[in-house]
Order: structure tokens, then sequence, then C-alpha cells
């Protein structure tokens, strides 16, 4: 079985919904960011770069254990693994690569500097806001024209690569967009919204999700000193 160890991120969401997709038997063990979990031993054994998500596999390939952290990295791993949610046709498989990439280093990178100077900062500033703010919409317009093209982001097919960027999309009122003036986007997120894998997906350790605002204990945890303490 898979252990999979994770929190209530975007980037955990990635995990649970392919984990769901797949139908692949998986134990959630949770890591409470907030709390710091993420600097304990037993996570560090698994990432140095201590941050969620990781898995655990002891049936890797050629029936060996396997470690990975990085979301993308994990997804390219559980796709190849089962044979799906990763086209065969090679054409197709590198528009999915492609797109997966974007959102690893567009749309999540972009969106979280977007959360963090909008929502988590201590300071607000006004030209890092707005930075981000206008990257995010233009992600989206670049997403929009994509997805106005094809019905997902590889293509005619459902793949890893919409898996990674859905979690980021989903819940666009946070960051002050409405899905409305992307059509293309607010269609594909609908339908996969709709997708019973990954209704059960966003749910894993929901009861954990924050309830209010980010304390100030947290703050320090994940953005202050601690964060970045020599490990």
């Amino acid at each position: 079985m898979i252990e999979a160890w994770t929190w209530p991120t975007p980037n955990g969401h990635k995990v649970h919904i392919a984990l769901e997709e797949l139908g692949l038997p998986y134990k959630v063990i949770p890591v409470n960011i907030g709390a710091g979990d993420q600097f304990k031993p037993g996570f560090l054994a698994l990432t140095p770069n201590h941050r969620i998500p990781a898995i655990v596999d002891p049936e890797g390939p050629g029936g060996r254990h396997i470690v990975l952290f990085e979301s993308g990295a994990i997804l390219i791993y559980l796709a190849e693994k089962t044979g799906k949610l990763m086209p065969a046709d090679p054409h197709a498989r590198y528009a999915c690569l492609q797109w997966l990439m974007f959102q690893m280093g567009g749309v999540g990178p972009m969106f979280g500097q977007w959360n963090h100077f909008a929502a988590y900062a201590p300071e607000k500033l006004p030209y890092a806001i707005e930075r981000y703010a206008n990257e995010v919409k233009r992600l989206h317009r670049v997403l929009d024209k994509r997805l106005s093209e094809a019905a997902y982001l590889a293509g005619d097919e459902y793949s890893i690569a919409d898996i990674a960027t859905f979690p980021w999309v989903r819940g666009p009122e946070r960051r002050g967009i409405d899905l409305a003036a992307y059509p293309a986007v607010k269609r594909w997120h609908d339908a996969i919204a709709a997708r019973p894998a990954v209704m059960r997906g966003v749910e894993v350790l929901s009861e954990s999700r924050r309830q209010g605002a980010i304390t100030d204990a947290e703050r320090e945890v994940m953005f202050g000193a601690t964060q970045f303490a020599a490990r």
C-alpha cells in the first residue's frame, strides 16, 4: 500500500486525486505544515526539501521500495506505474508533460506568491499584490486559450496535467478571479470538479483545514526563521 505523506493543500490534493482516479490503495500520513511536522526527522528522511507531498511505495519499479517527493514527479510515477492518466501517443504525451511543467513552474508558484502576499504576509505590499494578481490573470488567459482549443490540457484525454492544475484553479474567488471571464477554463473546471474521484480527493484531510485566519505561530513556522533554519 502506498503511503501518502500529505496535507490538504493544492499540492497535496494533486496526489490525493491521482490516487483516487487510479484506484490505488493508499494510506494517508498527515504532515501538519502549520505545526511544523515537515521538519520532523521522519519526514525529512523522505524529502530533504521539507515540503509536502511525498510518497512511499513498497512495490515500486522491479518490486523495489521507492520514495518520491515533488508532486509533479509523483504524478508521472503514478501514471507510469499504472499506464493511465498519461497519453500513449508521443505527441499527446509531450503535450501532457508540457502542461504539467507549466503548472509546476507557473501556476503553482505564481498563485502561491499571490496567496502569500495577499493573504498571509503581515505587511500588505501593494506592489507585490498587484504584480502577482496580474500574473494570476495572465496565467488564466493562457489556460483559457489552450482550453478553447482542446477538451483537456493534453488534448482529448484527461491526464495528470489536469490533475496538477485543477487544485490551484479551484476556489477562484480566493484570488479575486471570476471564472465567467475565462469560459473555457470554467467549462474545464466544472467538468473536473464533478468527477467522483476528484470529489473524494479534495476531501482527504478536509477536517484538518484551517478555520479562520492564520495564527502568528503558524506564520512563523511556515514563513519565518523556522522555515529557513539549516537542517
